[in-house]
């Protein structure tokens, strides 16, 4: 051994794996199955090993090399030798040699770790975890490079890409309503993609400029991604904290996105968990691929962290609720709900219920693998061309509607009906029990051209465009006002799943369901309406009663007339969300009255919201975001229901219905307030 560096005595302690600062120098812990096993030091850059120092054999617990080694350490790199191969440190906390993304060089050249003890000094500035119960959160899901990696994301160039890009956006966060980020899995991997040769195994291994963009592959679980650090010095741990105590700072809470295969040991995955809750103050964690969720979820250490897994059956939740179900069920139901599909009242009844007392339920209409919420309403096939498999890659099961042209559109009466469906879709969203997520971008109407696989797509098709926030104004606004909605009235995110009865004796039950006639509901598999009633008597709101609700769901192709179903005295129905309009929600206090309050007519493929109000004291404004002047006529979307049934026209008029009336275009809510105008009663809801 060179002078210098020399073996501890052994103290019969039982160290974490990977490296611990000791007395003098520190103490390594590798888990191989091999014969013989060596610590590799390196100076920054070197090629040849600056020392060679091997675990003794006597030290071996099991499978667990050990050895403490006493010297200076202060600029080297480490890796491990086991049976003459050199491998990287499972357990390590940072990476060099993977700093530049995608960059081709270090294809084939080792990865090593600097010699970075657990638990070197942060200081967190008494960092305090939010803990927002799931029933306030409202999650955001990005991509940490995507995010904002475009041009147009505001973030200077140094900056985009990466953790501290991050941190720059939590005002447009906080603006929008979100109260929890998810982020992709932000660990290192490589993301360079190896192909594979099934013709010939002798054939060189050799990239083909193919990325793994999404990371959804083995990695370093316990080093967050240098790729994802700015500056020319990478230092991606001290980034990564900044971004976690400017989010909590802000009242924000960050949640990952951790890959296991399943070939790892359960203690490895069960020590990353931990050690991403402990060493970076997460708020959680979101298990991707095949994970010990029994071990996790039921572990005393993490019994306070959000869990999100597929499943949790089987798992004893303790006393907090802290894990959360977190699948495909809700988005496919009422994809097919949304096009007009037979047979979903039923699953609109669960899922704008559903919300488990003790496992959250975590719901979302669109995610990473799949169409986003545009594409959704864009395409009925996925375009997966450029992935460079013949477009056999991704699911052909979209549940999807182009609403009469395939892609891009520029036909009013076609891009009209896509932004009436994207409306519609938020309300299912935002308007049901559990924890709502959303797509970043998707709240202005990002697209990856109908790439439904984007796993390899590392530019404009993957990145957010931040320009579309100023081309779909409205539907930014019309979301951010849904989350407001959403966020003032509990009767839509109650603590536990409504129990369909009248258990405070208030002459109804809490949540209610009706059809064309009150307290009728339709559930027949041809059916495609459904009206919910929310008595605002099981809502507590600034120390007193929530309001009543009424929302009515239309997703026939015609128009329908709902009964209403009564209010207590000196209430009446006033519209507060309508998403036939353009910009279909009402200010909170401007609400329109509804002018029959018996019942009402609800347009093709849209949803109504009313809410109980006093009349007294004048009737409410104009609804924000009136049609356009009138102008030529568009002809009719001709189109057939998922079910095979006769084509009718979208917007077509019940027989003998009054046409509508022309009226001005106002100014979009993200920009300006609601146009004060003459108070005056709704006439868009009247037979």
């Amino acid at each position: 051994m060179k002078e210098g560096f020399q073996i501890g005595r052994t103290d019969g302690r039982i160290y974490a794996m990977g490296v611990t600062a000791v007395a003098g120098g520190m103490h390594f812990s590798y888990a191989s199955k091999g014969k013989s096993c060596a610590l590799l030091l390196y100076k920054k850059g070197g090629t040849a090993p600056l020392d060679r120092i091997w675990f003794p054999d006597a030290l071996r617990t099991g499978d667990v090399w050990n050895v403490t080694v006493l010297g200076d350490f202060e600029g080297l790199f480490y890796t491990y030798e086991v049976d003459g191969k050199e491998t990287p440190d499972p357990y390590g906390r940072q990476f060099t040699g993977m700093e530049h993304w995608g960059s081709l060089e270090r294809v084939g050249r080792p990865v090593r770790c600097p010699v970075i003890s657990a638990g070197e000094v942060y200081d967190w500035e008494g960092d305090m975890l939010p803990r927002i119960p799931y029933e306030q959160c409202v999650i955001y899901h990005i991509h940490p490079r995507g995010f904002t990696k475009h041009a147009s994301s505001g973030v200077k160039q140094a900056d985009r890409g990466t953790f501290k890009g991050i941190a720059e956006k939590i005002p447009y966060l906080k603006e929008l309503g979100v109260t929890t980020v998810e982020m992709m899995p932000p660990v290192e991997f490589d993301e360079i993609i190896m192909p594979v040769h099934n013709d010939s195994p002798f054939e060189p291994e050799k990239p083909d400029g193919k990325l793994n963009y999404w990371g959804y592959t083995r990695g370093h679980s316990f080093a967050p991604k240098s790729a994802y650090s700015s500056g020319v010095g990478k230092e991606p741990v001290r980034e990564f904290k900044d971004m976690v105590k400017a989010f909590h700072r802000e009242g924000l809470e960050i949640v990952i996105e951790l890959f296991f295969d399943g070939k790892e040991a359960p203690a490895y995955v069960l020590d990353a968990v931990r050690f991403w809750a402990h060493e970076y103050h997460v708020d959680g964690i979101h298990l991707i691929g095949y994970a010990p969720v029994k071990l996790l979820g039921e572990d005393p250490y993490l019994s306070r962290l959000k869990l999100f897994a597929p499943d949790w059956e089987g798992v004893e939740p303790g006393t907090c609720r802290h894990l959360a179900r977190y699948n495909d069920g809700f988005m496919m139901d009422m994809r097919g709900l949304l096009k007009g599909d037979e047979g979903h009242m039923d699953h609109l009844a669960f899922h704008t219920r559903h919300n488990p007392e003790k496992v959250g339920a975590i719901n979302y209409m669109a995610n990473t693998n799949g169409f986003t919420m545009m594409d959704l309403v864009s395409y009925d096939r996925k375009h997966n061309e450029a992935n460079g498999e013949d477009n056999r890659d991704g699911t052909d099961y979209n549940l999807s509607w182009n609403c009469g042209e395939e892609g891009p559109s520029r036909k009013k009466r076609i891009v009209r009906m896509r932004k009436q469906q994207l409306r519609n879709a938020m309300v299912l969203l935002f308007l049901s029990q559990g924890t709502p997520l959303i797509m970043a971008g998707d709240e202005f109407g990002r697209t990856r051209k109908g790439n439904n696989n984007a796993y390899c797509q590392d530019n404009e098709i993957s990145w957010i465009n931040w320009r579309l926030l100023d081309t779909n104004q409205d539907l930014y606004g019309f979301v951010k006002q849904l989350i407001a909605l959403r966020r003032e009235h509990p009767v839509f995110h109650m603590a536990k799943e409504p129990a369909l009865l009248d258990y405070k004796s208030v002459g109804m039950p809490d949540v209610s369901y009706h059809g064309l006639k009150t307290w009728c509901p339709m559930f027949e598999n041809y059916c495609r309406q459904l009206g919910i009633l929310y008595c605002g008597k099981y809502g507590q709101k600034d120390g007193g009663d929530d309001d009543y609700f009424y929302v009515a769901y239309n997703m026939h192709w015609e128009p329908c007339e709902f009964a209403l179903p009564n209010l207590p005295k000196n209430l009446s129905w006033h519209v507060a969300v309508d998403t036939e309009k353009e910009t279909g929600i009402y200010a909170s206090g401007e609400e329109c009255l509804v002018k029959d309050q018996k019942k009402m007519l609800v347009k093709a493929r849209s949803i109504v919201v009313l809410i109980g109000k006093e009349a007294a004291g004048g009737m409410a404004d104009e609804p924000v975001g009136e049609r356009t002047a009138a102008g030529p006529a568009d002809k009719p979307v001709r189109e057939k229901s998922a079910g095979g049934q006769a084509d009718k026209s979208v917007g077509e008029k019940a027989a003998g219905g009054p046409a509508d009336k022309p009226s001005v275009k106002k100014a979009s809510p993200y920009k300006t307030k609601a146009i004060k105008n003459n108070r005056k009663e709704s006439d868009i809801h009247v037979e």
